[in-house]
């Protein structure tokens, strides 16, 4: 087995927030998770993911156990301090330090949010059915500090020559917000 390989966000956070993403290679599920699949919510071997996630601790010297989220492509934020594991929630933030804020993605988009300070911490989910209803806005609500006092870093997602979406999406964001027609160019018709 290879050991695991992260992306490392290139982001001006302050050096008590550390942050990574992980990749598929490097753990112990087999094909098609192969290999570092850490999701249960997927037909995985139970195993293999337990297997996984405690590569992934030891590896990265994580200083507790992540938080892992029964994500539902909503807007539900929870407190890393007060929540119990599989939480229905796609955001989760802390003020507590040693506290581990996990968000799982394969096309959606991860977004890891601190102040300045690092003493706030966050990290959201955000498929198009949350970034419609606010999953992000719901999350930067969490904190105290001003917008401006804010660092988000975008993670790795899919882009849009690689994923198309339906009128359905399109309709829905444009009805809401005009702007947002600029963010989508037509592929085909419906498309």
């Amino acid at each position: 087995m290879q050991p695991p390989e992260f992306i490392q966000p290139d982001w001006p956070a302050p050096e008590n927030v550390r942050a990574f993403v992980t990749t598929r290679r490097g753990g112990f599920s087999r094909p098609p998770y192969d290999s570092f699949n850490l999701a249960h919510h997927v037909e995985d071997a139970p195993a293999a993911v337990v297997q996984n996630r405690e590569l992934l601790k030891k590896t990265l010297q994580l200083p507790s156990e992540p938080l892992w989220l029964e994500q539902v492509h909503g807007v539900q934020v929870v407190d890393a301090a007060r929540a119990r594991n599989n939480p229905q929630a796609d955001a989760v933030f802390t003020s507590l330090s040693n506290k581990v804020c996990t968000v799982m993605t394969a096309d959606c988009l991860p977004l890891l949010i601190c102040n300045r300070q690092g003493t706030q911490i966050a990290a959201a989910h955000a498929g198009w059915r949350g970034l419609h209803s606010g999953v992000i806005e719901a999350t930067l609500d969490t904190f105290s500090d001003s917008p401006r006092e804010l660092l988000v870093w975008l993670g790795p997602a899919i882009g849009p020559d690689a994923f198309e979406v339906g009128d359905e999406v399109h309709e829905a964001f444009v009805q809401e917000m005009a702007e947002t027609e600029t963010a989508f160019r037509s592929n085909r018709p419906g498309h």
